[in-house]
């Protein structure tokens, strides 16, 4: 028992100096990233093992829809993001600021093709969870999971569309876009990424002043489609027509 207690120490110290990706380097390259949206569904399930819940009477866990994913690809997904850019002292990260749903909902938009890929993708990580540890991915620890990452980053591990290196990419641009794109599109909950990036969001103009003390302009804490060029307003009717109506 003590070993097996000095091990799980080992992981977490692990989990807590050797993250997969920095949040540094992900903010360096999310400027990058376009504001697109995601796709990927799956069309396997896994194990009966890796399905089944451990909640109990007392605490029952309450989901949300997804529209392609399902709850066992949500999960995994979901704790795949968490380690790309997990939260950390300086704020959440990609899981607070919905990066799985911005991907779901892409999945059921013009991101369709990438579908197949992710649900390979996802199916063949939880099987390999379950056969290094007996655990589906989201339930392994936070180094067991970098761990395993990094063999799918490698192509170590097989079952995937094209190549483990090509999905985890993948899975780690849409991660960034998530986070950080327009909240219109499903992640970037409660303005989490342009906090973290310092960016005070979209506005109609900027004053000079502005412009030149940016670190002072004031989070305008609204999307894009919120401001008046892309709402939809009702046309207000016209006072007469020429067709008398």
């Amino acid at each position: 028992m003590a070993d097996h207690n000095k091990n799980n120490a080992q992981d977490s110290k692990q989990a807590d100096t050797a993250p997969l990706l920095s949040r540094r380097n992900l903010l360096k390259h999310a400027g990058l990233v376009g504001a697109a949206a995601v796709a990927s569904s799956t069309t396997g399930t896994v194990s009966a093992a890796a399905a089944s819940s451990t909640a109990t009477p007392n605490h029952i866990r309450v989901r949300e829809a997804f529209e392609t994913l399902t709850s066992l690809q949500s999960d995994t997904l979901d704790a795949i993001v968490d380690r790309i850019l997990p939260s950390d002292e300086n704020g959440p990260g990609a899981k607070e600021a919905r990066a799985t749903h911005y991907i779901d909902r892409a999945l059921a938009g013009f991101r369709t093709v990438d579908r197949e890929s992710y649900g390979l993708g996802l199916l063949a990580i939880d099987e390999e969870a379950l056969l290094r540890h007996g655990n589906p991915f989201h339930r392994l620890s936070a180094a067991q999971q970098d761990t395993l990452l990094r063999a799918v980053e490698q192509n170590e591990i097989e079952g995937f569309e094209s190549s483990g290196s090509a999905f985890f990419s993948m899975v780690r641009n849409h991660t960034i876009e998530g986070t950080f794109s327009d909240p219109y599109y499903g992640g970037n909950r409660d303005f989490i990424g342009w906090d973290m990036l310092g960016y005070p969001g979209v506005r109609m103009g900027a004053s000079p002043q502005e412009v030149t003390n940016e670190e002072t302009i004031e989070p305008s804490r609204q999307s894009a489609y919120d401001l008046p060029p892309f709402t939809k307003q009702p046309v207000a009717a016209s006072g007469g027509g020429s067709n008398g109506h």
